[in-house]
């Protein structure tokens, strides 16, 4: 069995008809120029898009003049019908509906370039049912017959729009024009993709739409327009373009260098990174081979995923006009490439150089020519191989035809075209590149994209270079991919990569506000307010940090909170400590030497119990201290403002005691005075016990209410986590401190009223200025602990403990201590009394 393919180019100058047969043959509407078929049992149409078409205008007020070669430009609907009727019914014979005494068994066509000519096809093939293998992206056609969807050569298009959506965040080109064609597959990529790259962040500079002209009269309006877009993409910010048009719309873009409608914009240099469509293809009209290139060199190209099939290139570099038989397009190509004419072509004087057929293809210019098999081609390739497959499997399905008989080959001859259907769509194989073929439930082939990008260099010479590609089936979801590396960008960005943004990017530290009445693309960046932060470029808004971290000095990182409190370890912490040891070590020399001496006259005249209370109070006030230091825990949040509270009251309580001891002592000597009956041990241990037993009241009620407990305070200081002590009740914390100092301003006042009594038996002076010493400290501990932060209002604290102990100390106790142990000689009753006298 022998399988034949015949191909028809569409849309070439019109040929003159060969012959006349029959009676039912009406007038050839301008046949196609070329073609090419051998006799076969089966064939596979295909109608190829080659050429240029340019028309006039046809007013109607004259004959229309008839269509000459020059005139030819853009395809047509009426030469894709004409041609795809041809393929059906009789080739060259302008005969519908009829096969006039020429058999073709037609089991498939391919076709066309462009998703418009597919569907002209398409409206003539689907009555038939003839399988139509496209390799273009699928054309809109609402009425398609139900289960004759095409068989599509080219993968899905949302693969490709996710592919260019990669690529644009790959680079961070958030801001970008569009170029599109005027028609319908123009409109379906803007609204597809508009949706589709705004969520992902991406704004449009413009949308622009190439006006496709088929009239020679309109060419100049063409122009207007290109030039309109030429000023705009100029002018715009945008540095990325994506081009999503048919094959020859590049021919269009290398227009755009010389169009301009604004004189200043001519002159002005841009540098642009076109990202084109897998439909455009590098394609040059003749007389744009000596055109500069520039302004698409750099492009980064989506393509249909191509390898070079054995022997493809050595087999394109031998081919020759001379020994193409068959195939009359490669004359005139020839001639247009290399710029020359055929000697028996002559049919006048002869302007230029004659062809030889030898020229090498390989030494044109290659935005003109290339040799290597790109997208297209490797679609076209393929779609013959599936359909020939697909027939391999229908024929080896049907067991009573094997023997290929003359009956049996005749049977084969009478199969349906549409019973080609069912194998098409599971055709599945490997072709002699290596690739697997096969399509999806849509009809669609699974396939990917390469992404090339165009090279291009002063002497014309052109190489696409493969940087990355797009596998919908990539291994662990790794579906795009680039290699930046290997991109050569245009020469205007000096090798840099490219940016393209309406807005520069805001750096961590700032955020976005958007301009009104501009795209969210375009925005200021403005300082984040006190207190937040932004760690990220281009944030839209700022954020705080944790509780346990602050914001950096320029607002770009959250720092994590160093905890804070008063350490043994810190020099501050250890000298508080050292100094209370120290008292505490003093005070415990001071009631030593009183035990000592506790039947010397200056101790027994100073009331030994009360002082020997004192004493312990005051070294207990010191030690208390020392629960002040360290991390804050449950047990010493509870004992510390309670012990002290409790012993320091003791202690002012009995300085109090003290001090009312001897007023009462003194008022008793008084003839007739009622006071000796107050004087005695029991009253000042009275006094003592229910001073000291109303602040203990206090206490208890503050721990069973509101206790104190370890907190964080992450407010008062910005880069630390305070550790401290919570007190609780506020409240309670204020009483315990006006209690004490309620006892220590009547205490004050008393010795104040005692002040002139005899100085042997008289310690109201120095309780007077030891009381003062006190009041003093603590009046001035309030402010300082409300403006101090952290760690430092515990050291106020215990500075105020501290020095109000020793002011107890030091004053009541110092002259005492320097008698009993310095100057034992004055401590005895003669020399009080002597000193009384």
């Amino acid at each position: 069995m022998e399988i034949l393919v015949a191909f028809l180019l569409i849309q070439l100058p019109h040929m003159a008809c060969k012959d006349q047969i029959l009676n039912c043959m009406v007038k050839d509407p301008h046949p196609p120029l070329h073609d090419y078929q051998q006799p076969g049992d089966f064939f596979i149409g295909g109608i190829v898009s080659q050429s240029i078409i340019v028309t006039n205008l046809i007013p109607f007020t004259e004959v229309p003049p008839q269509t000459l070669h020059e005139e030819l430009l853009y395809f047509t609907a009426k030469g894709t019908y004409q041609a795809t009727m041809l393929l059906i019914f009789t080739p060259w014979k302008h005969l519908p509906n009829y096969k006039c005494d020429i058999q073709d068994n037609l089991i498939a066509v391919i076709g066309g370039l462009d998703p418009l000519t597919s569907l002209h096809m398409a409206t003539v093939l689907d009555i038939y049912k003839i399988p139509q293998v496209i390799y273009s992206p699928a054309p809109v056609m609402n009425d398609k017959t139900p289960g004759l969807s095409f068989y599509q050569m080219a993968p899905q298009e949302a693969i490709q729009y996710a592919g260019i959506l990669s690529l644009l965040l790959h680079f961070k080109w958030l801001w970008i024009g569009i170029l599109t064609s005027n028609d319908e597959y123009g409109d379906r990529f803007v609204q597809t993709v508009f949706p589709l790259f705004s969520q992902s962040g991406i704004c449009f500079a413009f949308i622009e739409r190439s006006h496709k002209q088929t009239i020679v009269t309109e060419i100049n309006n063409m122009f207007t327009q290109g030039a309109k877009i030429h000023d705009k993409i100029i002018e715009s910010k945008a540095n990325t373009v994506v081009a999503y048009a048919e094959s020859l719309a590049v021919v269009f873009l290398r227009w755009l260098s010389y169009l301009s409608e604004q004189q200043h914009v001519t002159n002005k240099e841009k540098g642009i990174v076109w990202i084109l469509t897998a439909q455009m293809e590098l394609t040059s009209i003749t007389y744009q081979r000596t055109w500069s290139i520039d302004i698409i060199h750099g492009a980064l190209s989506f393509s249909i995923h191509s390898k070079d099939p054995s022997g493809f290139q050595h087999y394109v570099e031998n081919r020759k006009p001379l020994n193409a038989k068959g195939d009359g397009f490669i004359l005139d190509f020839w001639q247009h490439a290399f710029g020359c004419i055929f000697a028996n072509r002559v049919t006048e004087r002869l302007d230029g150089d004659f062809c030889t057929g030898e020229e090498k293809l390989e030494s044109l210019p290659g935005p003109f020519f290339e040799t290597k098999m790109i997208g297209h081609s490797y679609s076209i390739y393929n779609a013959v191989y599936a359909v020939a497959y697909a027939l391999q499997t229908m024929f080896s399905s049907r067991l009573p035809y094997r023997a290929m008989g003359a009956e049996g080959g005749q049977k084969l001859r009478n199969l349906q075209f549409w019973q080609s259907h069912h194998f098409l769509r599971r055709v599945s194989f490997n072709n002699s590149a290596g690739d697997q073929v096969s399509f999806d439930q849509n009809g669609e082939l699974v396939a990917g994209f390469d992404i090339f990008n165009w090279i291009f260099s002063s002497n014309q010479s052109f190489h696409r270079v493969k940087v990355g590609q797009v596998d919908p089936q990539g291994l662990l979801g790794n579906v795009f991919s680039i290699n930046e590396s290997a991109i050569t960008w245009h020469s205007w960005f000096n090798q840099a990569k490219p940016h393209s943004v309406c807005s520069e990017s805001c750096r961590p530290g700032f955020s976005k506000k958007v301009k009104e009445g501009d795209p969210f693309c375009c925005y200021d960046c403005i300082p984040c307010p006190e207190g937040k932060i932004s760690v990220q470029h281009d944030m839209n808004d700022c954020s705080k940090c944790s509780d346990v971290s602050y914001p950096s000095k320029n607002q770009d990182s959250c720092v994590p909170r160093l905890a804070s409190f008063l350490s043994f370890k810190e020099p501050l912490g250890v000298a508080l400590a050292l100094f209370a040891l120290f008292s505490s070590l003093i005070t415990a020399l001071v009631l030593a030497a009183f035990l000592k001496h506790h039947s010397t006259p200056i101790v027994k005249a100073n009331n030994r119990g009360l002082t020997y209370t004192l004493l312990v109070s005051l070294l207990l006030c010191f030690l208390c201290s020392l629960l002040f230091i360290g991390q804050p825990q449950k047990v010493t949040c509870l004992l510390r403002q309670t012990a002290f509270g409790i012993i320091f009251s003791v202690a002012v309580s009995c300085v109090l005691a003290k001090t009312t001891t001897v007023v009462l002592a003194f008022m008793a000597t008084r003839p007739g005075s009622s006071m000796r009956n107050w004087v005695g041990k029991s009253l000042a241990n009275s006094i003592v016990l229910s001073c000291s037993f109303i602040q203990a009241g206090i206490c208890f009620v503050w721990l069973v209410t509101s206790p104190p407990f370890p907190d964080v305070d992450i407010h008062s200081v910005r880069e630390e986590l305070i550790l401290e002590c919570n007190e609780g009740s506020l409240t309670f914390f204020y009483c315990v401190l006006g209690y004490m100092g309620f006892l220590a301003i009547i205490s004050f006042s008393v010795a104040f009223l005692a002040r002139k009594l005899p100085d042997s038996f008289n310690e109201a002076k120095f309780i007077t200025f030891s009381m003062l010493v006190f009041c003093s400290v603590w009046l001035s501990f309030i402010p300082s602990y409300l403006s101090s932060k952290g760690k430092y209002m515990v050291a106020v604290e215990i500075f105020s403990i501290l020095a109000s102990s020793a002011g107890l100390l030091a004053c009541i106790f110092a002259p005492k201590f320097y008698i009993i142990v310095l100057r034992p000689e004055l401590n005895n009753r003669e020399q009080i009394i002597r000193r009384k006298a």
